[in-house]
């Protein structure tokens, strides 16, 4: 019998642990390793838990809004004030739609078709229900008013709806007596349709204006005005 075996069986005997045997390797207690493990780990679950949180609130919400979604009717291509709509200027998309807006469902095409626009609308815009019918201009205390601009007169993008100033270039004696406008007196106003006048390449514009700038615009001769286009929603 060694004497390693003897102080052994010594240890046993006496209940007593050799110094050192509770630790782990690097001299900590093995309870505090297991501890500090779990610890690093937690970090580890809860991150996983909100990405879990965060994906299923995802997919809640896009499932929610898909579902808002409704097919509406959309102009396929501009329409003047007075257009008669024909299944050619009609086209259907999806959209959410806000609380309060009138849009037209694409179901309900039937309800629109045949009927004239009440007021000018671009490619792409979304049809509502007053856009269909009674003409919504001029409105009360505005007028509309046609002018014959020359190339060069105006610019070749004007379209209804574009916010322009109206500005006399030039003025005769008799029609300067007559109305009063000399050159450089401008107004404000909106295009609401544009057509050719099927003369001298000539184009018919008509403007919506306030009652008394249409008076004053109509007795300027035609050829002695430019119209000048302005950013769009300028103040009139």
């Amino acid at each position: 019998m060694t004497s390693t075996d003897s102080s052994a069986r010594g240890d046993i005997a006496t209940g007593e642990a050799r110094p050192g045997s509770w630790l782990d390797s690097s001299g900590s207690p093995a309870g505090s390793a297991a501890r500090r493990g779990r610890r690093r780990r937690l970090p580890h679950l809860v991150a996983g838990m909100l990405l879990v949180v965060l994906c299923v609130g995802g997919a809640v919400w896009w499932t929610t809004s898909a579902q808002d979604r409704v097919p509406v009717l959309v102009l396929a291509k501009p329409a003047l004030l007075g257009h008669v709509l024909t299944p050619a200027d009609l086209r259907s998309i999806d959209v959410s739609a806000a609380p309060g807006v009138s849009l037209v469902p694409a179901d309900q095409a039937a309800s629109v078709l045949g009927r004239p626009m009440a007021t000018s609308l671009g490619a792409g815009a979304l049809l509502t229900l007053d856009a269909v019918g009674t003409a919504a201009i001029p409105g009360t205390g505005r007028a509309v008013v046609g002018v014959v601009v020359k190339p060069g007169q105006a610019p070749p993008e004007l379209a209804a709806g574009a916010s322009v100033t109206v500005v006399v270039t030039a003025a005769t004696a008799a029609g300067s007596s007559a109305t009063g406008q000399a050159p450089g007196t401008s107004w404000r106003a909106t295009v609401v349709g544009v057509a050719p006048a099927g003369t001298d390449q000539a184009t018919v514009v008509s403007l919506d204006l306030d009652t008394a700038g249409a008076s004053q615009l109509a007795q300027v001769p035609a050829g002695q005005l430019a119209l000048v286009m302005q950013p769009a929603g300028g103040e009139r």
